[in-house]
Parts: C-alpha cells; structure tokens; sequence
C-alpha cells in the first residue's frame, strides 16, 4: 500500500508507466515506500513511444543514473537538463537501501506534446512551394524531427535552374547534406559541400534536424551536434527553384549522384522558416 515494491528485489526490475499518449516530461520526483526501510538509491530513466522500443535518458552525453533517496519519506527531485517526449516511461532501480528492498513512489511532471506527423511509405514524397513575398535570400531555417528503420533515404531536396541544389539524405544510418553550387563544369570542385552528421540514425527514434543559413554561414545541427560552415561562392543568392520536397526526389535523375532511395518513416513537425508544412498539407 506504501508505493511500489517488487516481490524480489535485484537488477532485473523496473515500473513502467502508460502516459496514455506522447507527453513531454520536464521533471521527476521520487520518494520511498512510505513507513519502511525500502528505498531506491539509484535508479535509471528509460523511454519509448511504443513500449517495445526503449531509449534510454542520457546527459553530457553519458548515460545519466539519477540518485535516489537516502530515506523513505524525502522527495528527491529533478528537473531533466532536456525534456522527454514519450508515451512510455520506465524506472529502473540500480541500487536500493542495503537495510531494506526496492521501494518507490513517483511524480512525473510535463504537459501535453503537440505534434504534426506524417508518414512515408518510400514511393511518396511532399512538395512544398513557397509564397515568392516571403522569400528572404539571406535567411532560411528548416527544422523537423524524423524516425524511420530504413538507413538509405532522401529527407530533403531543393533544385536550382543552373544545376544548383541542396539535398539532405540518410546514407547507411547517418545524415548528409550536400550543397551543390551550380554546374561542375563552370564551377570549380570547391562549390561542393558535404557534412555528415550522426550515426545509427535508423533506430526507430525521433532525431532532430535543423538547418540554418544566414547570408553565407550554414548551421547544420542533427539532434545535439551542430556542425557550423562558411559556403563559398554565391550560396546566399543560390538560384534556387521556389519548391521545396520532402521524403524523395520529385523527377527522379534530376541531379547528380544521389542514391535516388525516397524516405520511409515519419516526420514530425516539419517547419520552413516558421510555416508548419505538415498542416498545410493537411489543409490541402
């Protein structure tokens, strides 16, 4: 009646928790099993949309072991350095009170997550063509979070009128974005940019990606890591099409030496300098 204590206390026991939908977990909180000897001195956090899939809670990017309590009745608290957004939470106790058993009762904290998502079968892709006025040419940031268990697929692509063109794609579990400035034939082989970022990117967990261009300097961040560049020649004036696409390549051998695999998996929250492209969809 205390709070949770399982029938064997060891390394193999954890208490999940159903949120009933994707919610976005900002803090923590735990105590022991009230009136007893049993509390949980060390514990890890695990999540997961589905239940089957965990990830676990990581800081400084090192797996993070929350401690516990050091009695039954204080709550310990923890605000999370970045927020969680799951269905599924599991504590995992490491260490209990040497005196005692596992024991422990939980707070979690957060809010509703809201979300646009959309889901690519791997033939499909989604264009999105700009409002020429709000076209600055010094200024463009593209953010949206992905999930897939393919490792090959083309997120994005954008194609210029001189052989200009700018395309991020997954390539064996890991993010690249080429940019392309003009024909190779006029350009030198300095007008290509390639940088890739992350890796085992196809676990069938959300990854962030966002890109940043202002005048000639790039940011290209995938999940935590950003990798900062400074684009040669005239990128900030790259002739680009006013299209945007989304999951593939629209006219297949358009450009290059590209895989040509479309995207299949989800987007979630796919922004254009702050257009939400997935309502618009929806909206036709």
């Amino acid at each position: 009646a205390g709070g949770w204590s399982p029938l064997v206390s060891n390394k193999y026991q954890w208490l999940q928790i159903d949120l009933g939908e994707r919610t976005e977990i900002t803090a923590v909180a735990t105590q022991g099993g009230y009136g007893s000897s049993d509390w949980v001195t060390s514990y890890l956090l695990m999540f997961s949309d589905s239940g089957q899939n965990w990830k676990q809670y990581r800081q400084e990017e090192s797996i993070w072991a929350f401690s516990g309590n050091t009695n039954a009745d204080s709550v310990v608290y923890y605000k999370l350095q970045h927020s969680i957004k799951a269905r599924f939470l599991r504590f995992v106790p490491l260490d209990w009170n040497p005196n005692g058993r596992i024991g422990m009762r939980i707070e979690v904290y957060g809010c509703t997550y809201r979300s646009e998502v959309v889901g690519f079968d791997g033939k499909s892709c989604l264009i999105y063509t700009l409002n020429k006025k709000l076209i600055n040419a010094l200024k463009d940031v593209i953010s949206l979070k992905f999930k897939t268990m393919q490792s090959d697929g083309i997120l994005l692509h954008r194609e210029g009128q001189n052989g200009d063109h700018i395309t991020m794609e997954l390539t064996k579990g890991k993010l690249s974005l080429l940019i392309n400035l003009g024909d190779t034939k006029t350009h030198p082989s300095n007008a290509q940019i390639n940088i890739t970022l992350g890796s085992l990117l196809d676990d069938q967990h959300w990854h962030s990606v966002l890109i940043e261009h202002f005048n000639n300097q790039v940011n290209f961040t995938v999940d935590k890591h950003t990798h900062h560049f400074h684009a040669k020649g005239e990128f900030s004036y790259l002739d680009l099409d006013y299209e945007l696409s989304f999951g593939g390549i629209p006219v297949p051998g358009k450009s290059g030496t590209l895989s040509r695999t479309n995207f299949h998996g989800c987007f979630e929250n796919i922004y254009y300098n702050g257009v939400n492209i997935i309502d618009l969809a929806r909206k036709h």
